[in-house]
C-alpha cells in the first residue's frame, strides 16, 4: 500500500465504522417505547364475578391523564369510576363500578411513555360469559391521522433545521471564515434557524392533540396547551425556543460584526463565537435528549450527554455538507470557495465520524437487542434500509474526499483578480490630466476590466474538472442525507425491536402461567395474506383444552398488537395420528378482532393440528396452522 493510498484506505475504514456508528446510534435514538406487558383480568379472560378494578402493567413508566384508562360495557358506556392511579412500579389501575352485569367489556388505554411517545390500545374480557358488544377497538391508536402526520413532519423539519443551523455556522467558523460575507451561506444558516423555530412552535401546538384527542380542532386549545407545558416534553420545547433566541443573537454577530472584520480580527473573535455557539448548540441538542429517548431506559445519565454529542456530530457532518454544497454552487467569483476550506471541512467531517463511531457503539450496546429483532420487526426492517443508505453515503463521501485531494486551489487567482480590481478602481479615482471626461472614461474602463476579470475567473473555476467532480459528489451526498434523515425520523417514532421482543416475551410468560393454572391452551400464529395490509397474528384460546366441550376465543391482531378488523376467520381441528378431521368451526364475531365459539367438541386426546383461515379482503386470504396437545 503506497503512502498516498494508505491514508485513503484508513479513511474508508473509519467511514465504514461511522456507518455502523450512525446506524446504531440512531437506533438508540428510538429507544424503548412503552408496551403493555400484562393485565388483570387478562385479554380474553372470562371471570365468574365482576372485579373491583382493572390493572395494566407496561414495560416502562407512563404518564396518565384524564380518561387514560377506560373500561366500557357492552353498550359502550363507562364501567369505571375514572380514578386511574399508579399502584406500584409500572402497574396502573382503574376502579370499576359495583354490580356490573355479565357480558364482554372493553379495556381501552391511551398513555404517554417515558420517551414522549403516545401509546394506545384495547382488549376485551368477559364477566360470566362472552357477549356481543357495540364497542369498536379498531381505531384505538395514538399519534395517527392528520395530527400524527403533521407531528411527524414537524419532527423531521426540526431535525433538518437544527442540522442546517448548527452545521452551517460551524462550517463558517471552522472551515471558511470568509464565508460569513457570502449571501448564499447567510441565507442557508438563517433558513435553518427559521425552520427550527417554526417547527418547534408547531410541535408545541400539536403536542396536546398528538398525545390526547388526535383532533386538529384541539391544536389551539389553550387548556390543552397549558397541560402540555407542564410535561417534560413541553418544558423541553419551551427551552428550545429560549435557546433559539440566543441563537438569533449569535447569527446576528456572525453575519454582522464578525463578517465586517479583517482576517486578523476574525481570528481573535472566532474562539469566542465558537465557544458561545457551541454552548447554544449543545443546549438545543439537549432539548431532544432530555425529553425523549435518551432520558429513559438504561443509564440515562450517560445516555443523554452521549445523545447530545451524537446529534452535534451529525449536524457538523451533514449541516457542513449542506453549507459546502451551497458554497460550491452559489459563492460569487469575488469570494470563491478556496480548496483549503474544503480540506478543513474534510477534517471536521472526519472528526465528526470519529464521534459518531464512539457514541454509536455505546448506543448500540444500550438499545439494540437481538439479531432476531433486526429482521423480525418493522423497526429492524427500517434499520436495514438505513444500513443501505449509510453505506451508500459513506461510499459517496469517500469519492468526495478523493476529489478534495485533487482540487486545484483558487486562492492565488482569486486574490490576483481582487487586487487588479482594487488597482483599477484606484486608477479610476486618481485625478488625470485629461479633465473630467477622461476620468469618467477611465473609471468606466476599469469597471469593464473588473467585470471581464470576474467572468474569466468564474469560467476558469467552473472549468476545473476536479471542482466539477466535487460538486456532483457533494450533491449526491446531500441527496442521500435527505433520505437518510427521513428514515431516521421514522425510526424515532417506531417501537424498537428490543421492546417488541420484551413485550412478546412477557405476554408469552403471562399466557403460559395462565395456561398452567387454568388448563387453557393459547396459540399465537403469525400470518401474511400478501395484501397491502395483510400481516398480523392470530391468537387462539381453548378452554379447558380437554376431551369434550370447550370454549374457543380467536383474536386477530396487527404486528403492533392492536386489534385487526378483518372480514372472516375460520378454524379446523385435525388429529392426523387417528385420521380424524378436519373438524370445521365457524366462530361468532364478538367485536373488532375478537371471535368466539362455545361447545367446541374435541372427541379424543392427542396432538391436534389447529388450522386457521384468515381473510383480510375479498381476494387475500391464507391458512396457517399450529399443533397443540389437547386432553
Amino acid at each position: 500500500m503506497t503512502p498516498t493510498t494508505a491514508p485513503r484506505f484508513r479513511s474508508l475504514v473509519l467511514l465504514l465504522l461511522a456507518a455502523a456508528g450512525l446506524l446504531l446510534g440512531c437506533a438508540g435514538t428510538a429507544s424503548a417505547h412503552a408496551a403493555l406487558t400484562g393485565s388483570d383480568p387478562q385479554q380474553g379472560a372470562v371471570v365468574d364475578k365482576a372485579p373491583a378494578q382493572v390493572s395494566l402493567t407496561f414495560s416502562e413508566a407512563v404518564s396518565l391523564s384524564d380518561d387514560s384508562l377506560q373500561v366500557l360495557d357492552p353498550k359502550g358506556e363507562r364501567a369505571d369510576t375514572g380514578e386511574a392511579s399508579n399502584v406500584s412500579g409500572t402497574t396502573y389501575t382503574v376502579k370499576l363500578h359495583s354490580g356490573l352485569p355479565d357480558g364482554t367489556y372493553t379495556v381501552a388505554y391511551q398513555v404517554v411513555s417515558a420517551d414522549s411517545h403516545p401509546i394506545a390500545g384495547a382488549y376485551t374480557f368477559s364477566i360470566g360469559a362472552p357477549s356481543s358488544t357495540s364497542v369498536s377497538v379498531a381505531d384505538r391508536t395514538a399519534g395517527g391521522g392528520a395530527v400524527g402526520w403533521l407531528y411527524g413532519i414537524g419532527r423531521y423539519v426540526s431535525y433538518a433545521g437544527f442540522i442546517v443551523l448548527a452545521g452551517g455556522a460551524a462550517f463558517v467558523l471552522a472551515c471558511w471564515p470568509r464565508g460569513a460575507g457570502v449571501r448564499a451561506v447567510q441565507r442557508l444558516v438563517v433558513s435553518g434557524w427559521v425552520t427550527l423555530t417554526a417547527a418547534t412552535l408547531g410541535l408545541l401546538l400539536l403536542r396536546g392533540a398528538y398525545t390526547r384527542s388526535g383532533s386538529l380542532g384541539d391544536v389551539f386549545d389553550l387548556d390543552l396547551l397549558g397541560q402540555v407545558l407542564q410535561t417534560k416534553t413541553g418544558a423541553a420545547l419551551v427551552s428550545r425556543l429560549l435557546l433559539l433566541a440566543a441563537a438569533a443573537l449569535f447569527i446576528a454577530v456572525l453575519f454582522g460584526a464578525y463578517e465586517k472584520r479583517d482576517d486578523e480580527e476574525k481570528r481573535d473573535l472566532t474562539f469566542g463565537l465558537a465557544l458561545g455557539g457551541g454552548v447554544v448548540a449543545a443546549g438545543i441538542a439537549a432539548s431532544w435528549a432530555m425529553a425523549e429517548h435518551a432520558s429513559s431506559g438504561l443509564q440515562p445519565g450517560i445516555a443523554m450527554p452521549v445523545d447530545v454529542v451524537h446529534l452535534l456530530a451529525v449536524a457538523a457532518w451533514l449541516g457542513g455538507l449542506g453549507a459546502l454544497l451551497v458554497s460550491l454552487y452559489r459563492a460569487p467569483a469575488q469570494t470563491p470557495l478556496e480548496a483549503v476550506a474544503v480540506r478543513r471541512f474534510s477534517q471536521v467531517a472526519f472528526g465528526s465520524v470519529v464521534a459518531l463511531v464512539v457514541t454509536g457503539l455505546y448506543q448500540s450496546w444500550r438499545q439494540v437487542g437481538s439479531w432476531s429483532a433486526l429482521t423480525g420487526t418493522r423497526y429492524g426492517q427500517l434499520l436495514l434500509v438505513k444500513v443501505a443508505l449509510v453505506v451508500l453515503l459513506v461510499g459517496v463521501a469517500w469519492i468526495s474526499r478523493r476529489w478534495t485531494g485533487q482540487l486545484a486551489d483558487t486562492v492565488v487567482a482569486g486574490t490576483a483578480a481582487r487586487r487588479r480590481e482594487r488597482e483599477s478602481a484606484k486608477a479610476a479615482a486618481r485625478p488625470g490630466s485629461g479633465g473630467s471626461g477622461d476620468t469618467k472614461r477611465a473609471a468606466q474602463l476599469a469597471r469593464q476590466r473588473a467585470a471581464v476579470d470576474t467572468a474569466r475567473q468564474k469560467r476558469e473555476r467552473n472549468a476545473d474538472p476536479n471542482r466539477h467532480g466535487l460538486r456532483r459528489s457533494v450533491l449526491a451526498e446531500a441527496g442521500v442525507a435527505v433520505v437518510l434523515l427521513a428514515v431516521t425520523t421514522a425510526l424515532t417514532s417506531t417501537e424498537p425491536g428490543r421492546t417488541v421482543e420484551e413485550a412478546e416475551a412477557a405476554a408469552a410468560s403471562s399466557s403460559s402461567a395462565a395456561a398452567s393454572a387454568t388448563g387453557v391452551v393459547t396459540l399465537d400464529i403469525p400470518f401474511e395474506t400478501g395484501g397491502s395490509d395483510g400481516k398480523g397474528v392470530v391468537r387462539i384460546d381453548i378452554d379447558p383444552a380437554r376431551v369434550g366441550a370447550n370454549d374457543m376465543h380467536v383474536y386477530v391482531q396487527r404486528p403492533n398488537g392492536r386489534a385487526f378488523d378483518i372480514p372472516e376467520v375460520k378454524v379446523a381441528f385435525t388429529l392426523k395420528s387417528k385420521n380424524v378431521g378436519p373438524l370445521p368451526v365457524v366462530p361468532d364475531h364478538i367485536t373488532t378482532g375478537h371471535w368466539s365459539a362455545s361447545g367446541v367438541q374435541i372427541p379424543m386426546a392427542g396432538e391436534w393440528e389447529i388450522a386457521v383461515t384468515v381473510r383480510t379482503s375479498d381476494i387475500d386470504q391464507v391458512t396457517v396452522s399450529k399443533n397443540a396437545q389437547i386432553g
